[in-house]
């Protein structure tokens, strides 16, 4: 009788014991999914995170231009699509280097305003300042601004932000022009000054784009 107890015990506890250990090898493995799952999430996370803030797109030719909404001096707001039906000429300017392109700009103005090659119902040129290359203060800034947008007969707004460095990436502290067609559409992108040898081609540009 006392042996049929102990043997009853002892199966007790094997039993008991054999429960334990399949509950801390179950806790276990549910652990482990439990980390994988996580480590797949925060992954995740991670990418679209980099994705929506950290990446930044590089405009290039035959890349679609990303909006944007900037003001003039007068505070108005205008988009690309304020120039609807039109190829743009879009000069990116550091105030510091804001005459580096004045002989293509003036090829330009001649081919449009002497030459009457490039039709204004077609094409559209304008700045956009890029204020945080600068370490001029913004009354300086407009200033040499509304120089440049008398001189050229044109618009000329302000990117306080940088936002096309972030949003076509753009350099800093340099000028960049940026021919875009009527579905905005990069056709010519140039950094720093455009070679005399490039200007009659962009002309040519600008002309067989607004004729498309």
């Amino acid at each position: 009788m006392k042996r049929t107890r102990l043997l009853t015990a002892i199966l007790f506890i094997r039993g008991s014991y054999d429960i334990q250990k399949n509950a801390l090898i179950w806790l276990f493995q549910l652990k482990q999914i439990f980390m994988k799952k996580l480590t797949l999430t925060l992954f995740v996370l991670t990418v679209v995170l980099f994705t929506a803030f950290g990446q930044k797109v590089k405009l290039e030719v035959g890349m679609k231009a990303p909006e944007w909404k900037f003001t003039d001096a007068d505070g108005k707001e205008f988009t690309m699509a304020s120039w609807s039906g039109k190829v743009l000429q879009v000069n990116y300017v550091d105030p510091d280097v804001s005459d580096l392109n004045d002989v293509f700009n003036d090829a330009v103005k001649k081919a449009r305003e002497v030459d009457k090659r490039i039709s204004s119902d077609l094409f559209k040129g304008f700045g956009i300042v890029d204020c945080e290359s600068t370490w001029k203060p913004n009354a300086l800034i407009r200033t040499i601004a509304g120089n440049k947008a008398k001189k050229y007969e044109t618009t000329i707004l302000f990117d306080y932000e940088a936002t096309l460095q972030k949003n076509w990436g753009l350099p800093e502290d340099n000028y960049t022009v940026v021919i875009l067609d009527k579905n905005r559409i990069c056709r010519a992108l140039y950094t720093g000054k455009v070679p005399d040898s490039d200007i009659e081609k962009l002309i040519q540009l600008i002309i067989k784009l607004g004729n498309e």
